[in-house]
């Protein structure tokens, strides 16, 4: 689709994309939040999520910044994945917007 789009309609795309090539995933997965073992009530939401396996958050940003690394990390503790992707789509190339993280 290219750069310039909001960050929503790269998520649809990427969703769709996913499930025409049949590969288990969940879009807007939701994270219950606690503190102290008490629900918080609101959850975050991993923009893909591949059970076990991967957590994607998706940007659509001049440039990605430590708090976007920092969100990331946070997700993958969360959801107990150890591997996630860190994808920016305003960039001239999507390679140069890919950041993969190890926890």
């Amino acid at each position: 689709m290219g750069p310039g789009l909001l960050e929503s309609v790269y998520q649809q795309c990427m969703e769709e994309e996913l499930r025409l090539r049949e590969c288990p995933v969940e879009g807007q997965y939701r994270v219950p939040l606690q503190y102290k073992g008490l629900p918080l009530g609101d959850d975050l939401k991993i923009d893909l999520f591949f059970p076990d396996r991967l957590v994607v958050e998706l940007k659509a940003v001049e440039r990605l910044h430590p708090v976007h690394e920092a969100q990331l990390l946070t997700y993958l503790r969360l959801s107990q994945v150890h591997v996630g992707l860190l994808i920016n789509f305003n960039v001239p190339t999507l390679v140069s917007g890919l950041k993969r993280m190890v926890v």
